[in-house]
Parts: structure tokens; C-alpha cells; sequence
């Protein structure tokens, strides 16, 4: 099959994903705390209903390919194509009512991510890439009694910016980043840039491929909350990597830029050589 052909089933996975999560959304659903008495670390209905009804579809299409997912973990993780899912990331923001979520749908072939989903079922929008290119689907409202109408479409493309002084930088929350040299590490690039933003969770990172913000930088990720977005980005002209400039996609410490200069400014003052 070609990327064309999977491209087609991820709107499939998106619209199943979908179709389960929003009934939950901004009603009276429960979060149960996942963190065994650490920092809250919520799951709820809607995350569990969601991934097992993405991988009831991987399975029933694509027997032979891997799944990771958070919360029903690896299934043939070494398979040469494996399935990458977070049915919501931002689920903090799902229980306070917050639309910062999305549904994270990542495919990576022979241990590489070729290409990455983040649908958004309550603001109708994907934000999907293939790593050579980035687009953003969005379903325009309804007008009265009539249909929804016809998705539109439009390409991604990073915004250029030239230093951190014009930067616009996002991290989920800089209290997630727990190691006290890593929490310092990011102040000094906080204090370098011009506006800072918090709470986006995937939704960040699609701002960042829209060409909204210039930087995102985030600790503690695991695979299932970047493989998708890494093919977007990329596909948007941005750059991700580690902190250490290395391959993403095994999830740690994250920093994606729009702008090539952005990223290498931002990982000079990471690792103390600025």
C-alpha cells in the first residue's frame, strides 16, 4: 500500500476515534487517576473507548501490523508497520472542558514515522503530514437546518522567525517538567523569547505547522504523544528533535522549532552553551 492508501484509513481511525469521544466531551464523565498517588495523570471512558476502537479497525484491515497505544500499551511493536496512538492527548484539558485535546494517529514503518494524524472532532479539524508535506482539513459549520458542509483544505507551512527575541514558545505546563536542570534549562529559553504560552498539549505543536508559535518544548513524552506530530511538522518545514538533536520519535525531551535558527538557539542555551 502507498502513504495515499493509509491516508485514507486514518480518516477512517479518526472517524471512529471520533465518534466515541465526543458524547463524553463537556459532560458529567469521570477521570480516573492513573498516577498511583504521583502527579494526577487522569484516563477516562472516552480515552479507553477510543483506542480500543482503533485497534479493532487496525486489526480487522491490517492484521499483520504492531500497535502502541497509551492506554492498551504494545502489541508486535517490532512489526515493519506499527500503529502509534493516543486517543486523547490534552486529557486534562478534556475534563476541565477545555478543546486543547486531540486524537494523536501515527504510523511508522520499520521503526521510522512516515505518517501522523491530529484530529480534533469537536473544532473539526485534521492536521495530518507525511513528512514532505503538511495540511489541515477543517469542517465548516453548519448554517441553520442544513448539512454540515464540505471539508476544506489548506497546506501547512511553519512561519519563518530569525531568533527567540521574536519567538512564541509552548510547553503543556513548565511544572511537567520535573528535573530541576531541565526546568532551568527551559526557563532560559523561556526568557529569551517574546511571548510564552501554555496549555496546548498536541495542539501546540499543529499551531507551531500552522505557522502560529515558533517553538514547543516539552520533557517526559513518550512515544504515543510525538510520533504522529512528527511527520506534521516536518511536513510544515519545522524541525523536531531531542534536547540532544536526535531522533523524536522514542518520545524524552522534545524541542521542535519552525525556523532551523530557532531550533539551533534554543538547543545552544538547552545545554548550557549560550
Amino acid at each position: 500500500m502507498t502513504l495515499v492508501d493509509f491516508a485514507a484509513f486514518v480518516e477512517r481511525l479518526a472517524q471512529v476515534s471520533g465518534e466515541v469521544i465526543l458524547p463524553f466531551f463537556r459532560s458529567a464523565i469521570g477521570a480516573e487517576d492513573k498516577s498511583l498517588g504521583g502527579v494526577f495523570d487522569p484516563v477516562t471512558e472516552a480515552d479507553r473507548g477510543a483506542e480500543a476502537a482503533m485497534r479493532r479497525l487496525i486489526g480487522q484491515t491490517f492484521p499483520a501490523h504492531g500497535v502502541i497505544g497509551e492506554e492498551y500499551g504494545a502489541d508486535r511493536p517490532d512489526a515493519e508497520y506499527v500503529w502509534v496512538l493516543d486517543p486523547i492527548d490534552g486529557t486534562k484539558s478534556f475534563i476541565s472542558g477545555m478543546p486543547t485535546w486531540g486524537t494523536l494517529i501515527g504510523l511508522m514503518h520499520r521503526g521510522r514515522p512516515v505518517y501522523g494524524m491530529m484530529a480534533q472532532p469537536f473544532t473539526r479539524e485534521r492536521y495530518y503530514g507525511d513528512g514532505a508535506r503538511a495540511r489541515l482539513r477543517t469542517l465548516a459549520p453548519s448554517r441553520g437546518d442544513a448539512p454540515p458542509s464540505e471539508w476544506a483544505t489548506r497546506t501547512l507551512r511553519a512561519r519563518a522567525c530569525a531568533s527567540l527575541a521574536d519567538a512564541t514558545l509552548s510547553t503543556t505546563h513548565p511544572g511537567l517538567i520535573r528535573d530541576e536542570a531541565d526546568h532551568a534549562a527551559f526557563r532560559r529559553v523561556e526568557a529569551k523569547t517574546r511571548l510564552s504560552r501554555y496549555g496546548g498539549d498536541c495542539y501546540g505543536y499543529c499551531a507551531l505547522a500552522a505557522g502560529f508559535i515558533d517553538l514547543v518544548i516539552e520533557t517526559g513524552l513518550k512515544p504515543y504523544d510525538i510520533v504522529a506530530l512528527v511527520p506534521i511538522i516536518e511536513g510544515a518545514g519545522g524541525v523536531v528533535t531531542t534536547w540532544d538533536g536526535d531522533d523524536p520519535s522514542k518520545g524524552g525531551r522534545i524541542l521542535v522549532a519552525g525556523d532551523r535558527r530557532v531550533h539551533e538557539e534554543a538547543m545552544a542555551l538547552l545545554k548550557g552553551q549560550a
